[in-house]
């Protein structure tokens, strides 16, 4: 049996009605009227997502934003800036037509960022994780509703096919009752960039957790508790808290979500586990992903037991660039409210054991 064409048909069938499915590569679209997007910031780790959108049939790049001179320096000798307008923010922002932006400035400023955008009246994707400040990001999210615009979150597995599948299983009940989630997100960080991630008091559950945070709360939604446990156990002396574990608490489940920066090939081990009382969805790698599940029963193309089910190669962010035009179109409403991306932040800063109310 062919699992890559049965997943296709599936995800083509199954998830279209709960617009999960990924729109094909916009390259090979008829022509429309293209969005106009710019970026402001280029100091954030995922600021060359430009390049998408660059590529991306959708959308015209009008320009892009970085006020600090050393890391516009920087940027100017990189490909995917090059030929781009550089320009303020200010003129960015009135720049005639423009419809959305990219927030993709050093984390402390994102959600600062995003607002400015918000109040003027134009979509954004914001890089994450959403700051330190629940309120602020509460402020933001209730400006954007109030315009009808989109924020959309830059968490990087949304949009993978193993968790689009993931997602039309737990539609279908085909898992049953969930009662266990398990998240893994790690690496090897060299010591430069140690030192930059040990001014963020929430350490690597901050740095990396928070993707894997996205996809719990996708599952079992904002937790009773929070349990965390935070070590520094390099011998590098940087005070990065680099190895991290936070246990989410459930009424009927609990979740075990763990980030550091101290694992070597880190990447490979990168997973999410969804137990339920029907079967179970093992994803891992995450980055290129492949899935074992077992099931009770024949579902769907799938049978009872044990199978592994492959998928295309995933490169990061096409989908969120086109589902996000869809969104701006009117084609369709976002899959992911408000109410979980407060959810995702409230879990993040609990596990990081920062404070709610700053």
């Amino acid at each position: 049996m062919n699992r890559r064409r049965d997943f296709l048909k599936l995800v083509g069938a199954g998830a279209a009605a709960s617009g999960l499915v990924a729109v094909p590569n916009a390259d090979a679209q008829p022509a429309r009227n293209r969005i106009r997007i710019g970026q402001i910031g280029v100091g954030h780790a995922h600021a060359s997502k430009l390049s998408v959108y660059r590529a991306s049939a959708d959308y015209e790049v009008v320009g892009i934003v970085e006020p600090d001179a050393v890391l516009r320096k920087r940027a100017e000798g990189q490909a995917v800036y090059r030929d781009l307008r550089w320009m303020t923010q200010e003129q960015l922002l009135a720049v005639p037509g423009l419809q959305a932006v990219l927030v993709e400035t050093r984390v402390g400023d994102l959600v600062r960022t995003a607002e400015a955008c918000v109040a003027a009246g134009k979509h954004v994707h914001v890089d994450k994780p959403a700051g330190e400040s629940l309120p602020r990001l509460q402020r933001l999210l209730t400006a954007a509703a109030k315009q009808k615009l989109l924020v959309q979150m830059g968490y990087m597995y949304r949009y993978n096919p193993a968790v689009v599948l993931l997602r039309e299983f737990l539609r279908q009940g085909w898992l049953g009752e969930v009662f266990e989630v398990h998240a893994v997100m790690s690496k090897v960080v060299a010591a430069e960039e140690r030192r930059r991630l040990a001014d963020f008091r929430g350490g690597m559950m901050f740095e990396l957790g928070c993707h894997i945070i996205d996809l719990v709360i996708g599952v079992l939604g904002r937790p009773r508790e929070v349990s965390q446990f935070a070590l520094h156990s390099s011998r590098l002396d940087d005070k990065l808290t680099d190895n991290m574990l936070a246990v989410l608490a459930y009424p009927r489940a609990t979740a075990t979500v763990r980030s550091s920066a101290l694992e070597v090939e880190g990447g490979e081990r990168r997973h999410l586990v969804v137990c339920g009382t029907e079967g179970t969805f093992h994803i891992q790698p995450l980055d290129n992903p492949s899935a074992r599940v077992a099931l009770s029963r024949a579902r769907g193309v799938y049978k009872n037991g044990y199978q592994d089910v492959r998928f295309p190669r995933y490169a990061r962010y096409i989908d969120d660039a086109a589902d996000m035009a869809r969104i701006i179109r009117g084609e369709k409403t976002s899959d992911f409210s408000h109410e979980h991306d407060l959810a995702v932040q409230e879990t993040l800063l609990r596990a990081c054991n920062l404070s709610l109310k700053d």
